[in-house]
């Protein structure tokens, strides 16, 4: 696992790239350190790809819903 480093809070940091606070940690640890996880966004492929899954299974449901099923006469 890599190691955050830590910055100056004392440094100057152009007014642009300021960090928001926010109530969440940055960091947080499970198993002792073993697990980390950043607090992020869901990113936007993935968003997509859970619609395209989601419509593909309704199409699925509505067209092979009852009878014996796919490629049975």
């Amino acid at each position: 696992m890599s190691e955050l480093q830590e910055s100056d809070p004392n440094a100057k940091v152009h007014p642009d790239l300021a960090v928001r606070g926010s109530s969440h940690p940055v960091l947080e640890e499970y198993a002792g350190g073993y697990i980390q996880a950043r607090v992020g966004y869901i990113p936007l492929w993935l968003l997509v790809t859970y619609a395209v899954l989601f419509v593909w299974a309704m199409y699925y449901m509505y067209v092979f819903w009852g009878g014996e099923g796919p490629g049975r006469p």
